[in-house]
């Protein structure tokens, strides 16, 4: 002890009961711990009893050891979490040996104090919890805890950084605990802002188009002027023919310069129009909406693929002015030898679907393939000048590498009209709801400068809950997907167009074809279906927050239950999603190819050019090993030569991997079900 006693540094007291805890430091490294009492003399308060710890024992010392020990101490401290009367009562005591000078009440870390550690905090450096402040470390702790007590103990790193990394800036524990049992406080929730862009770029005026009759009278009558993108691509040779890769937000208007294009060369009679989308409800409603706005112009028809197994191709009429497809749909007909005709326009929306691990290839291929079809077309009718290529995206990361290998111009455009809030907050599936109500009818009951009340589109995963979410909100709202008919899907465009509605609640699956004037987008779901949204298309999702000509900014909100996935197959979970999204770059679009993706290409690619398939796989995007693809269709007996065999013909009509082949050959000799060889598919597709 009287070694230890040389060169104190540091005596801290900290109240424990009656009694006080001392911490005695030398070169800011704790020496030991003891406990100090005190009791009432005639000349004030003094040491009566005073005991070194060690662990839960106890050594009794002389209550003099103590004042020696605060005569050699640089400094004595007390914590301020020492009660008024208590902290009195010692610096009493201290004043009695003329040590008052080197007293002072300092704030310290009441986890720390209590522990047994010196830990003193600065305005600066403190947490607040509750009444009390806390050093950072001990917050750290306390916030874990807390996850763990309020059921969100599974937080995940990127969630659980962002938590301390909001608890340290604001500097307080419990708003964080308040932010994960639903309270919307905006400074918390605020992710970043995305700000507003424009980008100069002199408006074509409508009137100087010089477009068919029929189709510059529709436009004039809609609009005096192009918005930027449109004007761009009419500046750059959209009407001349040129293909282009027309890249520009959602809600920019890059729709119209692929029906623009399309239309006005229907109308002088150079060649039809493919207007091709990836999903099926998304050509549904394209298909609706031709008919709807330029139906009595041109024939309109659908050609969707009903299933891998059954082609339902009856409504769809080769001989139409206009086709809507999806890209199976109209890859079906080039593998199953179908005449589309004279092609003059074909928009690919969408195409950084090109990037898309089950979609990618086979969009990849049928460029390719329809690009020779209409080469080959041309080359026998002196006619027919070949087709005009737009591709449509919000989301690319590699704009000029992708328009190169297109052999399209790029137009570009990146204006963002208005800001846009981006906020996140945790929740579970019941309590989102909850908050959902509440943002719909915040946001539904202000009113922007130009006049228009905040409406909501709440993205969702399945068809299900979009009818769950908007029978518990209290404001008017209402599904929207694609098992509605198209009379209630427009009565729902027309009640939210009309402001007759807060909120519309829609799947992810039909995002890109959501075209709501809405101020606010919740992601109730960071899903489509059972797979993650990409960084792509949650951008393009929030992207229909905020219209310049009603709102003054955008909001969205990102609603994140921790731990939670929504199917078995799902690797990541919601809140490890949710700042990879928030975070994330845009990917670049490249199609990349596996065996069997290489294999499946390689012989629609035979069915459809023969020997000519060598140069349809070089023309793709992604790299095909040629060589060993035909090595494995002809060991597979797909192909004799360049020809395909029956069994190739199947196999490429009905989109079928080598494995799934297989398995339905295996079956057939089996004798099985044809409902068995189904399943057995499907369940196939999902172990994969």
């Amino acid at each position: 002890m009287s070694q230890q006693v040389q060169d104190v540094e540091t005596i801290f007291c900290h109240q424990t009961g009656d009694d006080y805890l001392v911490v005695v430091q030398r070169d800011g490294k704790r020496l030991f711990r003891a406990k100090l009492g005190l009791s009432e003399t005639s000349a004030g308060p003094r040491p009566a009893k005073f005991r070194l710890k060690d662990g839960s024992n106890e050594e009794p010392r002389q209550p003099d050891e103590f004042v020696e020990l605060a005569r050699r101490a640089k400094r004595i401290r007390i914590s301020e979490q020492t009660s008024p009367e208590k902290r009195r009562e010692l610096t009493e005591m201290l004043s009695g040996y003329q040590l008052e000078d080197k007293t002072k009440a300092v704030r310290t870390c009441r986890y720390c104090a209590s522990a047994g550690r010196y830990s003193p905090v600065t305005t600066d450096t403190a947490v607040k919890d509750n009444t009390d402040w806390i050093c950072r470390d001990c917050a750290r702790q306390e916030l874990e805890r807390q996850l763990s007590f309020s059921g969100g103990g599974a937080v995940t790193g990127a969630a659980k950084e962002r938590l301390e990394e909001l608890m340290l800036e604001v500097q307080d524990l419990q708003r964080i605990v308040n932010l994960l049992q639903g309270q919307l406080d905006p400074d918390l929730t605020q992710f970043d802002t995305i700000s507003a862009t424009t980008d100069e770029v002199d408006p074509v005026r409508v009137d100087s188009l010089n477009l068919h009759p029929g189709l510059q009278g529709l436009l004039e009558d809609r609009f005096e002027t192009l918005l930027p993108v449109q004007s761009l691509s009419v500046e750059n040779g959209l009407f001349e023919g040129d293909d282009q890769l027309v890249v520009s937000a959602t809600a920019t208007g890059k729709t119209l310069v692929g029906e623009m294009a399309g239309l006005n060369r229907v109308l002088n009679g150079k060649g039809k129009m493919l207007f091709l989308v990836p999903l099926v409800a998304l050509a549904n409603q394209k298909h609706e909406d031709f008919e709807d706005e330029y139906g009595h112009l041109v024939d309109v028809s659908l050609r969707v693929g009903a299933s891998r197994i059954t082609d339902d191709g009856n409504r769809f009429d080769p001989d139409a002015d206009v086709i809507v497809g999806t890209y199976e749909g109209i890859d079906h007909a080039l593998r199953t030898g179908k005449d589309l005709g004279d092609i003059g326009t074909v928009v690919i929306d969408e195409v950084h679907t090109l990037k898309e691990e089950e979609r990618g290839h086979r969009l990849d291929g049928l460029i390719s393939r329809l690009k020779y079809t209409c080469e080959q077309r041309a080359a026998r009718r002196d006619e027919y000048g070949g087709a005009q290529w737009i591709y449509l995206s919000a989301t690319v990361g590699n704009t000029e590498q992708l328009a190169e290998v297109l052999e399209s111009k790029l137009i570009e455009f990146e204006e963002r009209p208005v800001p846009i809030e981006r906020h996140v907050t945790f929740a579970d599936g019941q309590e989102k709801v909850r908050i959902e109500n509440k943002l719909v009818k915040r946001e539904f009951d202000t009113e922007s400068s130009k006049g228009y009340r905040g409406q909501t589109i709440i993205f969702t995963n399945s068809r299900r809950r979009c009818h769950e979410i908007s029978r518990k909100l209290e404001y008017s709202a209402a599904p929207y997907h694609a098992g509605l008919d198209y009379g209630r899907r427009k009565q729902v465009e027309r009640q939210f167009g009309d402001q007759e509605l807060s909120a519309v609640v829609t799947t992810a699956a039909l995002a890109a074809g959501v075209d709501f004037p809405a101020s606010q987008v919740i992601f109730d779901s960071l899903a489509m279906g059972i797979e993650w949204l990409s960084v792509q298309e949650f951008h393009q999702m929030l992207g229909r927050a905020g219209r310049p000509d009603y709102h003054d900014e955008g909001k969205v909100y990102v609603l994140v239950e921790p731990d939670c996935s929504y199917h078995g197959s799902m690797e990541m979970t919601e809140d490890e999603v949710a700042f990879k999204l928030l975070k994330g770059e845009m990917e670049s679009v490249m199609t990349h190819y596996d065996e069997d993706a290489a294999v499946e290409e390689t012989l629609a690619n035979v069915v459809v050019g023969g020997k000519a398939a060598k140069r349809l796989n070089d023309r793709m995007l992604g790299e095909v090993p040629t060589k060993h693809a035909i090595g494995k269709l002809l060991e597979y007996g797909f192909i004799d030569g360049f020809e395909p065999t029956p069994l190739g013909q199947v196999v490429t009509r009905h989109f079928l991997s080598p494995g799934e082949a297989f398995a339905l050959v295996d079956g057939i000799r089996k004798e099985a079900h044809p409902y068995d060889l189904i399943a057995d598919i499907e369940l196939r597709d999902e172990e994969l």
